[in-house]
């Protein structure tokens, strides 16, 4: 008996320090960011910022993948992201994103690509403009068609908004976006639980999002446990931190947005 109480115990200690390594970084977000949390979703800004270029000064295709903090604490934790597109000549981009309100939870309409966040500001991780972009926009409606989950939405571990996004990625190969580790949602797969990394260079192994592995050479080395994720990121001279995100030395997939046909990711 008293090798299973100290057994127990000592299973006890490891799962709390465990959750204390996980909780670390979203506490020290919470309590160095400044979010207002008090905003509704009546009120938080959605103001463009100005990052895209409007469609009568660059009349070319274009394809832009953001990201920003989720509204109120859950932003402590964790991103949403989301797509634009504009085809040549269109006087209008064009949203593709997943929400948790509705029946339908996939949502593409027309709207400004740039929104902020329901407050937070948006960050622009791709920019594929010109004869680059122009054949991905309909292989990206396609990918949006045969996304599984239409009617589907859970937070956390997913499929949520970030599983949306990393599904269409995956399905267009010339896409080979990086998404960041604080994208929960990302690494969320059925069985058989393996697929390529959302940008194309490497592979991960993750039971419906609670558990995981992923290495590849674009988001580097990370590990998922009950969805948040840690790792390295060699080429950035990076590490990867649950709620803080990457903190590195060098930004070599740092999109320079403003150069026409110009692919921001590595291909």
């Amino acid at each position: 008996m008293k090798k299973h109480a100290l057994f127990t115990l000592r299973l006890t200690i490891r799962f709390v320090l465990l959750l204390a390594v996980l909780l670390a970084g979203p506490l020290l977000v919470a309590a160095c960011s400044g979010f207002d949390t008090q905003d509704t979703w009546y009120n938080a800004d959605r103001s463009s910022a100005g990052i895209a270029p409007l469609p009568d000064k660059e009349p070319g295709a274009i394809v832009q993948v953001y990201h920003a903090r989720a509204f109120g604490w859950r932003g402590y934790f964790a991103v949403h992201t989301w797509i634009a597109t504009k085809e040549e000549g269109a006087s209008t981009y064009w949203v593709h994103e997943v929400t948790g309100w509705g029946s339908q939870k996939v949502r593409s309409r027309p709207a400004e690509p740039d929104t902020a966040w329901y407050g937070s500001e948006p960050v622009l991780i791709a920019d594929i403009r010109g004869e680059q972009a122009a054949p991905l926009i309909p292989q990206i409606q396609q990918a949006i068609e045969d996304y599984p989950f239409q009617r589907t939405y859970e937070a956390w571990p997913g499929p949520n908004s970030n599983t949306f996004t990393a599904w269409i990625i995956r399905q267009v190969p010339a896409l080979d976006v990086a998404l960041p580790n604080t994208a929960i949602g990302k690494d969320y797969l059925e069985a058989p639980f393996v697929a390529a990394s959302p940008s194309d260079s490497g592979y991960q192994l993750s039971i419906l999002g609670y558990v995981g592995v992923l290495a590849s050479v674009r988001e580097g080395l990370e590990l998922n446990v009950l969805g948040l994720s840690f790792g390295v990121d060699p080429l950035a001279l990076a590490i990867k931190l649950p709620g803080v995100g990457q903190l590195g030395l060098l930004e070599p997939w740092q999109p320079e947005s403003g150069k026409i046909d110009e692919v921001a990711v590595t291909e």
